[in-house]
């Protein structure tokens, strides 16, 4: 499926960069949705990525969508940097903790404890998630998968707020090679940070936070591309490309903590 999104948003960009051509600039404000999807609503346009959003239906979210591309880094770099926890936490100084709770070695899941600074006044959230990878040499595609899951080696703590709804897919198609600069990205996400801010802060601050999010994994990648740091090569260890979900079956109880909700 995200090979799928993946070859939908390109085919997407192709219109949209000839939309200067058409007498309604304003008819590419939407990405075209595929069949039965509802339309995507473009909400930032840069040089090297555009950024959608549309309504998670019967909710007050929003599911997000960026596209873009770089031309200086190798799609190996910005996929291994993405997956080796212990760099982003030289890199990313909204991190509070970042651990590998739990991998399964058959399928290459691993559970993750992310806990992460959120913009004053607002409380530091945690997420504990399952993340899986693939890469597809067939299709020339990297993917890499995360959702929020449960696991009983890390209960809430109160200093943080826990949240529970979370899922994101990262799509790479190198341009040529996994080993020769230059690719193109798609990354589809959304969570619930259970917040009582209202919906349009929260909105600015996915919409501002996520740029300087791939900006910051951009430069990480052309840091660990300089030999400026040792990088773990995820292809090299690569996990196998079938098989259950054993790590996601495993980190998930069925128990639920009490309720938060008056917390910002």
């Amino acid at each position: 499926r995200s090979a799928e999104e993946m070859k939908h948003m390109e085919n997407v960009s192709g219109l949209l960069q000839g939309e200067h051509l058409r007498p309604d600039p304003a008819a590419g404000r939407e990405a075209v949705a595929a069949p039965g999807e509802q339309p995507w609503e473009m909400i930032m346009d840069k040089k090297h990525f555009k950024l959608w959003r549309r309504p998670i239906q019967g909710t007050h979210l929003y599911q997000y969508r960026v596209f873009g591309s770089y031309t200086d880094v190798t799609p190996r770099q910005f996929f291994n940097v993405q997956l080796d926890t212990e760099y982003r936490k030289k890199w990313d100084s909204l991190v509070i903790k970042l651990d590998v709770i739990e991998r399964d070695v058959a399928t290459g899941s691993e559970v993750i404890h992310w806990v992460t600074h959120f913009p004053y006044p607002m409380y530091s959230r945690d997420y504990v998630y399952v993340r899986r990878y693939c890469v597809d040499k067939e299709n020339n595609l990297m993917v890499l998968v995360s959702r929020a899951v449960e696991h009983p080696s890390v209960p809430e703590d109160p200093e943080y707020v826990r949240v529970r709804t979370y899922e994101s897919q990262m799509v790479i198609r190198p341009h040529k090679t996994f080993d020769e600069n230059g690719f193109d990205y798609l990354l589809t996400y959304s969570d619930n940070p259970q917040t009582v801010f209202p919906r349009y802060c929260v909105s600015w601050m996915v919409s501002s936070g996520m740029p300087d999010f791939l900006e910051k994994l951009h430069t990480a990648a052309l840091k660990a591309k300089k030999m400026e740091i040792e990088v773990r090569d995820y292809m090299a260890a690569k996990p196998p490309e079938s098989g259950g979900e054993k790590a996601a079956v495993a980190a998930t109880d069925g128990t639920r903590g009490p309720a938060l909700v008056e917390y910002a």
